[in-house]
């Protein structure tokens, strides 16, 4: 008798996000079993070839793909770690590189734009940040400060690189459940929400993390769902 088994949404994400941080954690395994190993003289563990560490930008930035899906942030993330990895292996010059940095960015973004919703993952929700119509705030080598008054919010997709965006949104109306993207590499992301609203966080931390300073609310309240990835820098939420 043959079974078929179903995996139902929630599991097939929960999967993907377990994954991501396995692979973390493998990673971080391999390194540190590998100099315990050179500490008592069990083997050779040389992993510093020209560029080692680079892998720390370009692992957690997969992770991030496998957890959260793609987007602009953990995109362009990969793209600076293989940049710099290729870089230093004498592969590709800085002149090329320089030359190449700007018309990267403007086709990841033009990518993640036409192909936002097709590899989203995190909190599941009615709705996702990435449906139709809901913003995307970008900061590169730059600040945004982005206000929302007297207007309905029911997420976004933040991404800072290199730079900050606050996203204010005191003054906003949240009269349902929302959902955040928010990818902070070696940036920073602030969001401030209106009093009376829930938030829970879910995310990939790497030498970097997410503060939630909000303080409670009512059970049957609102909730603002922060989907985010933190590499040399942060999130917070106040």
């Amino acid at each position: 008798m043959r079974v078929i088994t179903i995996i139902t949404k929630d599991r097939w994400i929960f999967m993907k996000n377990k994954f991501g941080s396995v692979l973390l954690g493998i990673f971080f395994l391999i390194i540190g079993v590998g100099f315990a190993g050179e500490a008592f003289n069990l083997w050779n563990f040389e992993p510093f070839f020209n560029g080692w560490w680079t892998l720390f930008i370009i692992v957690p930035c997969i992770a991030s793909m496998m957890q959260n899906g793609i987007n602009t942030g953990n995109a362009i993330g990969l793209l600076i770690g293989v940049v710099m990895l290729l870089s230093a292996q004498n592969i590709v010059s800085w002149a090329a590189i320089s030359r190449l940095i700007l018309p990267s960015v403007f086709i990841i973004l033009g990518l993640s734009i036409i192909f936002r919703g097709f590899f989203s993952r995190g909190f599941n929700k009615t709705f996702t940040a990435n449906a139709s119509g809901i913003p995307e705030y970008f900061a590169f080598l730059s600040g945004n400060d982005v206000r929302i008054n007297n207007e309905r919010f029911i997420g976004a997709n933040i991404n800072a690189i290199f730079g900050g965006v606050e996203l204010d949104l005191r003054n906003s109306v949240i009269d349902g459940d929302a959902v955040i993207n928010a990818t902070a590499i070696f940036g920073g992301i602030d969001i401030l929400v209106p009093a009376g609203i829930n938030v829970k966080t879910s995310g990939l931390p790497l030498f970097g993390g997410a503060a939630n300073r909000c303080g409670s609310a009512l059970p049957n309240s609102p909730t603002l769902y922060i989907n985010y990835t933190a590499m040399f820098g942060g999130v917070e939420i106040k």
